[in-house]
């Protein structure tokens, strides 16, 4: 075992990591220096240092916190709320697993076209900004196309399991399920607190904006208690607090799409008080003669489009970026540049076919060359 890293299990079962020093993750988007150092007192403050955490269980990918705090059982209190919050987020927004008493998205689908489901008010929250980002994106998020998306998960799964012929959906099924994609039918009643399907055949799918929304909440929870230097990496869905314990910004490198490439970061950018999410095509993807089928589907084409390698946005709500991040990577380049260029405080850089890069026209603020 690694020096300085423990492993323990909670009351759950859930295996995690503690460490004091940043882990190594291996997701799109990572930390990359300067998260050791400690900063002084201030207004007589005690000294406060970094602290770790790693989890590898909830929303199926790896999960890595770091925390400014003035000891161990000050990050514990932090750690514990943080890890209470994304298991109750994990539960909640699972489309594939159902939890004793909880009533989650997966209950919302099984019950379309049957009966409303109550549900809490997160689920009413994130299902109301996800149609909100539907209305903004002009249809380029949308989480009510689970009827297609479950079709190429269920292909992907086999390419990438004991399949010795992967295959491609064809268009026919795709077009069928497709028909059971009408935003109009999801419908949200706040005063009862439900949520129902209309169409039998309609299911939902928030993996478009769950992880950051949810990395979002958790980032609002952390503030409240008391945090003020904190980076979350939900996925690859960065938010950050405030600036490094010692006031300079975090630095954050995001992946380079050519995963043999020397130079493992595309770029790096400083963030203090944003967000940073990338979708890309080197992710989730299978091949089929030659050709790849990543996970991110164009609701207009219900194919994976591959006009971009990856799209990243940078924005101060991980909820917007991660929805952003899908709906720009499904829009022509001056489509997704001038709805960009339409939001506050917003940027996002594209990485084409060929390597190379377009900037929105503040994303360079935020490089070494634009300091």
């Amino acid at each position: 075992m690694q020096e300085g890293v423990r492993r323990r299990r909670n009351g759950r079962g859930l295996m995690f990591l503690k460490c004091w020093r940043m882990l190594a993750v291996a997701a799109a988007v990572l930390a990359l220096s300067g998260i050791v150092a400690g900063c002084g007192a201030v207004g007589g403050r005690k000294k406060q240092k970094p602290f770790d955490v790693q989890y590898l269980t909830y929303f199926d990918t790896v999960t890595s916190i770091t925390i400014y705090a003035e000891d161990e059982e000050q990050f514990a209190k932090w750690e514990q709320l943080v890890h209470s919050e994304l298991e109750r987020y994990h539960q909640l927004y699972d489309i594939y697993h159902s939890y004793e008493g909880v009533n989650n998205i997966k209950v919302i689908n099984d019950h379309a076209g049957i009966s409303p489901v109550e549900v809490s008010e997160d689920i009413l929250d994130l299902l109301e900004f996800s149609l909100k980002e539907y209305e903004l994106t002009k249809g380029g998020v949308h989480v009510g196309m689970g009827s297609v998306l479950s079709i190429w998960h269920d292909y992907r799964e086999m390419a990438l399991g004991e399949s010795k012929f992967p295959m491609v959906p064809s268009m026919d099924e795709l077009e069928s399920a497709a028909k059971h994609m009408n935003i109009q039918d999801i419908h949200l009643d706040r005063q009862a607190g439900t949520v129902f399907l209309a169409d039998p055949e309609m299911r939902l799918d928030v993996g478009a904006v769950a992880k950051g929304y949810t990395a979002q909440r958790l980032a609002d929870t952390l503030r409240e208690a008391g945090v003020t230097n904190a980076l979350l990496s939900l996925g690859g869905n960065v938010v950050t607090i405030g600036a490094r314990g010692d006031g300079k910004p975090w630095r954050v490198g995001i992946q380079n799409p050519d995963l043999g490439a020397e130079n493992p970061y595309i770029q790096v950018v400083d963030l203090t008080d944003m967000c940073l999410v990338t979708s890309g095509t080197y992710q989730r993807f299978y091949e089929v003669d030659g050709k790849r089928y990543h996970h991110i589907i164009n609701p207009e084409l219900l194919m994976p489009w591959n006009e971009y390698q990856s799209v990243t946005i940078l924005s101060p709500d991980s909820g917007e970026a991660d929805a952003l991040s899908t709906a720009v990577f499904n829009m022509k380049l001056e489509d997704g540049l001038s709805l960009i260029e339409s939001l506050d405080k917003t940027e996002a850089l594209w990485i084409l076919p060929d390597g190379s890069q377009i900037e929105s026209s503040g994303f360079r603020a935020y490089t070494e060359e634009g300091r």
